[in-house]
């Protein structure tokens, strides 16, 4: 369960995974629509990683090594357990034949598998790149916001965005664009540079600086109009210069959408990113991206027992894959990983312990007894109430 200020970034991810549902279930057209849902994962995943090691950093107690063994354990709980559990029955069934191929996924280092060949099979682990690039980030950028100076993390953050766009800058000198061109890390350390940037400036200031202001209206325009005529045909150095403006036109209004929802939006729109089914959709949204494609080439196989098309992108299979999706994400959420991430509350990012074992105990004593007076000053706890867990994927 999130805290109120983050219900909105539930809301959000349940967007962003929508996204990639109607792009692989619906869309018949190779929808964009989907990759933008997922560098909006990406700008949530650098704002909230980011701000979180940001408020353990500022804390008194705030030891280094401590935090970066509790921050690599807390993501292993939450991570890990439904992801191997997918690789397994996908090595079970041997899926789409790709038994063969799975160290690769299990290593995390899937986006270079998928560069290498460059080809997109097995299609059923397809999606693992994103997951693959989002591990190399999380193994690297806690080193640099917990170790570096404070004063430096803000240029880190823009010296990783720039130094991804400029990445962008060498694939007209390699010819026909690659699949490499969109799954090595360079190509998505822009957004996660981006939502780290908003963490990091949002722990100094509310605003935003006046270009963004003024500036994120074209350039969201702007994207809808390359989108809009994504399907001209255009020489190799003008589609080019689309793709880029495709690629950096939307960041700013990316991360100013997640920074006014981490600080919660009013109005309509704020009420219906916050409504129980979204943000409920949200919670789940991990799940849903791992297991979407699995479900999907079941469903495909299951096709002579279906009364609709499922063979095909479209209405029928968006409702029979997407159903299915959610049910085994609820599920897996509810009697998977939640017991396994209720594990992380055994590892706080700041330990906070007196280091006199006297004092500790009478302090401990005291609070104890306190403890009891307040309880019966208030009556039963109620224990269905969950704790607010801050630590979102």
């Amino acid at each position: 369960m999130s805290n109120g200020r983050d219900r909105q970034l539930d809301g959000l991810r349940a967007i962003a995974v929508t996204m990639v549902l109607y792009a692989h279930f619906f869309s018949a057209d190779d929808s964009y629509w989907g990759h933008v849902g997922v560098r909006l994962f990406f700008v949530l995943s650098g704002f909230l990683i980011t701000r979180l090691l940001l408020d353990a950093r500022s804390a008194a107690e705030f030891e280094a090594l401590p935090a970066l063994e509790s921050f690599y354990i807390r993501r292993a709980l939450r991570i890990f357990p439904p992801y191997f559990a997918m690789l397994g029955f996908v090595w079970l069934i041997n899926l789409e034949e790709s038994r063969w191929i799975l160290l690769w996924h299990a290593l995390y280092i899937s986006n270079f598998w998928y560069a290498l060949q460059n080809d997109w099979t097995p299609w059923v682990l397809v999606h693992t790149w994103t997951l693959s690039i989002e591990e190399q980030f999380y193994v690297v950028w806690p080193l640099l916001i917990l170790l570096a100076p404070r004063h430096w993390i803000e240029r880190i953050c823009i010296a990783v965005i720039v130094l991804s766009l400029v990445y962008r800058f060498y694939w007209p000198f390699t010819g026909a664009p690659s699949v490499a061109r969109d799954v090595l890390p360079p190509a998505s350390m822009d957004v996660l540079g981006a939502g780290a940037l908003l963490a990091a400036y949002r722990s100094r200031a509310a605003g935003w600086p006046q270009w963004m202001r003024l500036g994120w209206a074209p350039l969201a325009a702007t994207f809808l109009l390359l989108l809009w005529f994504r399907s001209v045909q255009l020489t190799p150095t003008q589609d080019w210069v689309r793709w880029i403006g495709m690629e950096v036109f939307p960041l700013v209004p990316l991360v100013m959408i997640v920074g006014l929802c981490s600080a919660r939006i009013e109005g309509y729109a704020g009420r219906l990113l916050e409504t129980r089914p979204l943000v409920a959709f949200g919670r789940v949204s991990y799940g849903v991206y791992l297991y979407h494609a699995l479900v999907l080439a079941l469903v495909v196989k299951a096709q002579p027992w279906l009364p609709v098309n499922v063979s095909e992108q479209g209405l029928g299979r968006f409702a029979i894959a997407g159903a299915g999706t959610l049910m085994l994400a609820a599920v897996s959420w509810l009697f998977f990983e939640k017991p396994i991430n209720a594990l992380k509350r055994h590892f706080p990012y700041v330990a906070r312990r007196d280091r006199n074992p006297a004092r500790a105990f009478t302090g401990w004593l005291g609070r104890a007894q306190n403890q009891r007076g307040v309880a019966a000053r208030r009556g039963p706890i109620d224990r269905t109430k969950a704790i607010p867990d801050p630590d979102l994927q």
